[in-house]
């Protein structure tokens, strides 16, 4: 998993540069358990990894330069905006 993530963290930090990686990381972990949440919750059967990925890489590709912009929409996201407690590198 760790590799599936690293990669599709890759992928967003390429699509928006507004994000830090650890806002990437969270990001991607998140969208990940909400299509698996959401997908069990329709009563469909888990597909797999490979399906998840190919899910949360096509969130990403069409809305991943504007997470930021969704995320300071909405109250429930808005931490994901603060990096103060951020790792810097």
């Amino acid at each position: 998993m760790e590799e599936i993530f690293e990669r599709l963290t890759t992928i967003l930090l390429s699509k928006n540069d507004s994000l830090s990686h650890a806002r990437a990381r969270t990001w991607v972990e998140l969208l990940w358990e909400d299509f698996e949440v959401t997908y069990a919750k329709a009563g469909h059967d888990y597909q797999g990894k490979e399906m998840t990925e190919k899910v949360v890489r096509q969130w990403i590709e069409n809305y991943g330069s504007r997470l930021h912009e969704f995320a300071g929409r909405y109250e429930k996201y808005k931490h994901l905006l603060n990096e103060e407690h951020d790792v810097k590198h």
